[in-house]
């Protein structure tokens, strides 16, 4: 399902003594969090802080938001969750949000009244992704998110279409 507000990571600690906070990133990685102007403090975008700096700093991003000037105020915000607006992202073709993947239905992309099951989980390999369905039966199967297997995602309509590897939901 598409979201209009997706976590971007979340307050570890503070960085300094002028209100700088360290952000744990849930995306790509601190340089990615560098793209935004404003973050959020929930998915709906009710609070806003304007950002005002943001550089990598090893895993993290240091941030500083508009209005949290000291290290009080920075320290107030730990484990606070930020969210980056959807639509101030252009994803590349063939891309998506794994928190916008996670939940869909899992089709077979040559029989759509196949249903594998729902997406639970993704993991990223060395290689490519690998995704945990949960079948209807309960159980868990891991698949390969290539372009072999992953035909087609649309998040708009909560579905995935795969083809799936010989093996992996039969032992055909």
């Amino acid at each position: 399902m598409i979201k209009d507000y997706l976590e971007i990571g979340q307050i570890v600690s503070t960085h300094g003594i002028r209100g700088e906070v360290r952000l744990n990133p849930w995306c790509d990685g601190p340089e990615f969090v560098k793209k935004f102007k404003t973050l959020y403090c929930d998915d709906k975008g009710a609070k806003s802080f304007k950002v005002i700096s943001c550089r990598p700093h090893g895993n993290v991003a240091v941030l500083k938001l508009e209005g949290v000037d000291t290290v009080e105020a920075a320290k107030s915000m730990k484990n606070t969750v930020l969210y980056m607006k959807r639509a101030d992202v252009n994803l590349p073709e063939g891309k998506w949000f794994i928190s916008e993947l996670i939940g869909c239905s899992v089709l077979d992309a040559d029989n759509e009244g196949i249903s594998y099951g729902t997406l639970k989980d993704v993991d990223s390999g060395a290689a490519n992704d690998i995704w945990y369905i949960l079948t209807p039966d309960d159980k868990a199967v891991l698949i390969p998110a290539i372009k072999d297997v992953v035909i087609k995602c649309d998040v708009a309509h909560n579905k995935v279409y795969i083809r799936p590897l010989r093996g992996l939901f039969d032992e055909d």
